[in-house]
């Protein structure tokens, strides 16, 4: 039995529900919705690649090293995809990232209330170590989202990834640890408040 086990996560603004073949029609809408996908430094899948992105998220489930989740809007529409990821169960870490979210969900609580549901199973129910997010270099809009989660950065792994077009990935790594959740869980429930 995985350490880790499928779980909905629901308030206000989003529910994560885990994720099934037949989100993929509104990952297509989503992802199509500001064409999200052709942003060169994410691994945004393309229209025609969501029902692949969808089983390989599911394969990486059944081996135990992701748990994927689409996210969705209180009346059901799909609105972008994440996932609890690098599942370290004899140390008690995992990643929250390969999240994405359709153009207009963007500069809305949706982001910012999913990480908080994220984080909070993470560190209260399975009491998690460490939570890292991971982003490109590049993505500067991902590296300012991950500190005003009040995650902290480790460092840069420098040429990290080959991607697909041939070129080194240096990856910004953060991370939450669990002393320190209590606080960054303040600070989320007040962004929220708002």
């Amino acid at each position: 039995m995985s350490w880790i086990a499928p779980v909905t996560l629901t308030d206000s603004h989003v529910r994560l529900e885990p994720l099934r073949a037949d989100h993929a029609e509104g990952l297509r809408a989503a992802v199509s919705d500001g064409d999200i996908w052709k942003i060169w430094y994410t691994s945004i899948p393309a229209p025609d690649q969501i029902a692949h992105e969808i089983a390989r998220r599911l394969e990486l489930q059944a081996a135990g090293s992701m748990l994927p989740f689409a996210t969705c809007a209180p009346d059901g529409r799909v609105l972008g995809m994440t996932t609890y990821m690098n599942i370290d169960s004899a140390n008690r870490r995992l990643e929250i990232g390969s999240t994405f979210l359709r153009a207009s969900a963007h500069r809305t609580p949706v982001n910012t209330q999913a990480k908080r549901l994220m984080l909070g199973h993470a560190f209260e129910q399975l009491g998690c170590v460490a939570v890292e997010f991971r982003t490109h270099h590049m993505n500067r809009q991902s590296q300012a989202a991950i500190e005003r989660l009040g995650a902290r950065r480790d460092g840069i792994l420098r040429a990290h990834m080959v991607l697909p077009d041939g070129s080194l990935r240096d990856t910004h790594v953060y991370s939450i640890l669990a002393h320190e959740w209590p606080a960054v869980r303040r600070g989320l429930d007040a962004r929220l408040a708002r």
